[in-house]
């Protein structure tokens, strides 16, 4: 559905009829796969250990699914580590900065808390900070491949992304590192040119919770096994022994112990994604979800997207702002209790769950519109946008 810049008012000023039937649509943990329910997870070897045959098998099956599903080189390693996207991406920083310089690429909050913590607390000397505010992306052309580059894929929590690895050169001398967690399963990574990818199970497939994925290229196992950072690693982050890969990480042998249930959850999700075409099934379906709410910002009069650019603009994260100029006219503060009240009314509806802003971004809406979204729940929920921001409008009016 599409809204034209004749209708809003009208159809805001009633309630709309057609609600959609599943209205998750948060940015993680994300929704569920179409037709989930508890039974899924019947063969989940609970009370077993994840060392047993049964345990390391469901481990391996899940590594082998993720390599199948996103395409990776037969090459490159794939891992199963603690503490979901987050303890993937610090085990890399933490396990392979410093051999030489790093230059942090950010443009929104998750990027900034790699700069964080690679300036304040692993206290890099030659650490560059490439970065460009919410909407944009930096000139990556300033980008030094000499040099190690941390970068995140897509910008979770401002819905801006890479267009493709075009700007990372094949002969690079440093490593890639991308936090790829909201772009992976339904983006097409690039992994000739990424060293390090990391991503999380409870987003894009909406699996459950606080495992993460560690994928490594053969050039970065070359930089672990060769090189041994100044600064001691905790046991969880501890991908070497003896100066060789621990290559057990990456055939089900996890560092510490796993949720079966979780494993399960996430295996489940791999088989869905088999089912409905693999990478091209889960790209197509968050293309189309996208095109669903870039059709409404096209006809809409107080909607646009918070990317600027068109190439850049996410298919999965998709953050809007509100460009009304009643609204834009008002404090900071009061631009962020309009869209609060936005988010409220429509959950108290039931129509659309935690599509608030992230608390860093500028107001407005992220709804996600990753492949286990349903096309129809996205056209169902437009009308829905318009009917939140009409109410809130003549509150608004009728306040001052």
């Amino acid at each position: 559905m599409t809204t034209t810049n004749s209708t809003p008012a009208i159809r805001a000023a009633s309630k709309p009829e057609v609600r959609p039937a599943n209205p998750n649509f948060s940015s993680g943990p994300c929704s569920k796969r179409p037709g989930w329910s508890l039974d899924a997870l019947a063969d989940a070897p609970l009370g077993r250990s994840h060392r047993a045959k049964i345990g390391k098998t469901k481990l391996q099956q899940a590594i082998d699914f993720t390599r199948e599903v996103l395409q990776v080189p037969a090459d490159y390693r794939i891992g199963i580590v603690p503490a979901s996207d987050t303890g993937a991406v610090e085990m890399a920083l933490w396990s392979l900065l410093g051999e030489r310089g790093v230059d942090m690429v950010a443009w929104e909050s998750f990027g900034s808390g790699w700069v964080t913590d690679v300036l304040k607390q692993l206290k890099l000397d030659d650490a560059r900070k490439i970065e460009a505010p919410y909407g944009e992306l930096p000139d990556l052309s300033q980008i030094d491949f000499d040099r190690d580059v941390v970068f995140t894929w897509n910008g979770t929590t401002s819905g801006v992304r890479v267009p493709n690895g075009d700007f990372i050169p094949a002969d690079r001398k440093g490593l890639t590192i991308c936090d790829a967690t909201s772009a992976a399963f339904a983006q097409r990574l690039d992994f000739a040119k990424l060293d390090v990818v990391t991503f999380s199970w409870q987003k894009v497939l909406g699996g459950e919770a606080a495992h993460g994925m560690l994928i490594l290229s053969p050039r970065a196992v070359e930089r672990l096994e060769s090189y041994k950072p100044a600064w001691p690693l905790p046991k969880i982050f501890r991908l070497t022994s003896g100066g060789k890969l621990i290559e057990g990480i990456f055939k089900g042998e996890t560092i510490n112990t796993p949720s079966m249930l979780c494993v399960e959850d996430y295996i489940d999700a791999l088989q869905w994604a088999r089912s409905v075409g693999g990478l091209d099934g889960l790209v197509a379906r968050a293309d189309a979800n996208f095109k669903v709410l870039n059709d409404f910002v096209a006809g809409s009069t107080w909607a646009g997207h918070l990317a600027v650019v068109p190439e850049t603009r996410s298919n999965t994260s998709v953050c809007l702002s509100i460009v009304d100029p009643e609204f834009t006219a008002l404090s900071d503060d009061a631009q962020q209790a309009f869209a609060k009240a936005m988010v409220s009314a429509l959950d108290k509806e039931g129509v659309a769950f935690d599509i608030g802003a992230y608390r860093d971004a500028p107001a407005g809406l992220r709804i996600w519109a990753g492949a286990t979204v349903e096309t129809t729940d996205l056209e169902a929920l437009t009308p829905w946008l318009d009917w939140a921001f009409a109410t809130q409008k003549a509150a608004l009016k009728a306040a001052a």
